[in-house]
């Protein structure tokens, strides 16, 4: 039955297949004039590398989401991983991402 429940949409919880819409930060840094939270999900049995990258440009918030293969069996090690990665893309991205 919970084959049919993840088929047409009904599956939640850690095996669902997909990051939660609203996650909770695990942890959270200002770099750069950015913010960059932490917001690993558990796929599988492990913790996948995601985050969010916010930054307020002319009055306006912008949001990018980013979710990475990397996983790890511990939650603060995917959320390290998840601020390097966050901190990877504003020094080599910048406001492009945004576009």
């Amino acid at each position: 039955m919970s084959f049919f429940k993840k088929l047409f949409g009904g599956g939640s919880g850690e095996n669902a297949g997909s990051a939660p819409a609203e996650a909770k930060a695990k942890r959270q840094i200002e770099h750069q004039g950015y913010v960059i939270k932490a917001t690993p999900y558990k796929e599988g049995g492990q913790w996948q590398t995601c985050g969010v990258i916010t930054k307020t440009i002319d009055g306006d918030t912008r949001e990018h989401r980013f979710i990475r293969a990397d996983r790890f069996s511990d939650e603060d090690a995917a959320a390290d991983h998840s601020i390097a990665k966050g901190k990877q893309m504003v020094e080599q991205v910048g406001d492009r991402m945004f576009n």
